[in-house]
């Protein structure tokens, strides 16, 4: 089998892959539970490979990334639930639905009434879906509501940040960052209160208001919590790598260094951009 720019021979690959004679052992036994993470897992490098902006490796990530929407379709298909067309063929129909100003030439010409007609859309939408679990005899995912649009499926932070933004269209919200920072302040002292308590599994329920409150904070100041963190967690690596390369000079590694020894090198690499 050989390589090809036609999605038919990435479908008939993954076929190959999980054909129960003849195909890989290991791709056999997954189930849409195992392929799970390593979908989220492809996501995240995509985002990666984006940040770094490295056009090769974000090609090389989109096929990692398509590949696992066509594993999850394969092994829908052999339940009989749906198929990688199906798949195609939802996705097309939902986006032609949701761009009557392009398909359809509707009056939304602004940004604005894009994104109130998109709201519209979704709402009947999720209208239909609801009569079509009920039809079926399935309960509802949850109560209807203004957080109901939020996936609880979403990376906790992106979630936060998302409860925040609804809420906020109701005006449950803060008017400015300055009450958040209060918050912020607030919810660290019940983490400290909590944490002298010695009662593990209240501190830790502080500590996730903390890190809402963040999450606000950030919103706040229009920045994205989760790329924040991402940038910090990139400038950690490159200290910590000079911390690392430092003392490989000296002839050690952390382990063999002191804290002490390790935090000097650490605030001489903040000095480096």
């Amino acid at each position: 089998m050989t390589p090809s720019r036609d999605i038919s021979r990435l479908i008939e690959i993954m076929a190959a892959l999980r054909h129960p004679d003849t195909g890989c052992p290991w791709d056999i036994k997954q189930d849409f539970a195992s392929i799970k993470p390593y979908t989220i897992e492809e996501a995240y490098e995509v985002a990666d490979a984006i940040e770094r902006n490295d056009p090769e490796d974000l090609c090389e990530e989109l096929g990692d990334l398509l590949l696992q929407v066509v594993f999850h379709a394969r092994m829908a298909e052999e339940q009989g639930l749906f198929s990688f067309e199906d798949v195609v063929e939802a996705i097309t129909r939902k986006m032609i639905r949701r761009h009557p100003h392009v398909f359809e030439r509707t009056e939304a010409d602004t940004p604005d009434k894009v994104k109130a007609q998109w709201a519209e859309i979704k709402a009947e939408e999720k209208r239909e879906r609801r009569e079509r679990r009920t039809a079926r005899g399935l309960p509802e995912a949850e109560a209807p509501g203004q957080l109901t649009s939020v996936p609880r499926a979403l990376p906790a932070l992106m979630e936060a940040l998302k409860l925040q933004q609804a809420a906020s269209q109701v005006g449950f919200d803060w008017g400015a960052a300055g009450p958040v920072l209060d918050k912020i302040e607030e919810e660290i002292g019940e983490l400290r209160a909590e944490i002298a308590s010695g009662q593990e599994d209240r501190a830790t329920d502080e500590l996730g208001d903390v890190i809402f409150a963040v999450a606000n904070l950030a919103r706040h100041l229009k920045t994205d919590p989760e790329d924040a963190l991402r940038s910090t967690n990139t400038k950690f690596r490159k200290r910590f790598a000079h911390v690392e390369a430092e003392l490989g000079v000296q002839g050690k590694t952390p382990a063999e260094a002191t804290l002490d020894e390790m935090e000097v090198l650490w605030q001489a690499a903040k000095t480096h951009r």
